[in-house]
């Protein structure tokens, strides 16, 4: 059996330029074949390129509050939507009305999640995007 400590050694060495071209001929020697990004990430290279793969992502901080369905409650539905946007009453139920309507755009997560939590307390169906 191989020493594994020597292999792993030898693999931390490489170039990014090395480790893609054994990427290569593992996936034709064993017929597979490997995600780039994935293949990168699991090797150590020199460079930061390691580093570079595992950044983290970062969080989303404005969200769209969709409306997807009214519900049974759509009087109560047409009064969160008003208190939410300071809308009309006309304006109000034309979103209601709407499939996929944008009731508050580029809001705070906590405000997203506050407008999601009114609506679905009176029956209606909300995303967040």
């Amino acid at each position: 059996m191989a020493d594994l400590n020597a292999l792993a050694e030898q693999l931390s060495g490489l170039t990014v330029l090395e480790a893609a071209q054994l990427v290569k001929v593992l996936e034709e020697k064993w017929g597979v074949s490997a995600a780039a990004p994935v293949a990168m990430a699991a090797l150590p290279v020199a460079g930061g390129a390691a580093a570079a793969a595992a950044a983290p992502v970062e969080e989303k901080t404005e969200f769209t509050v969709v409306l997807k369905s009214v519900g049974d409650k759509k009087i109560d539905v047409i009064k969160v939507i008003r208190q939410l946007t300071n809308l009309g009453l006309k304006e109000a139920k034309d979103m209601a009305e709407t499939a996929n309507a944008k009731v508050l755009e580029s809001v705070s997560k906590e405000a997203a999640e506050d407008a999601k939590k009114k609506l679905t307390e009176v029956g209606a169906t909300v995303d967040l995007t």
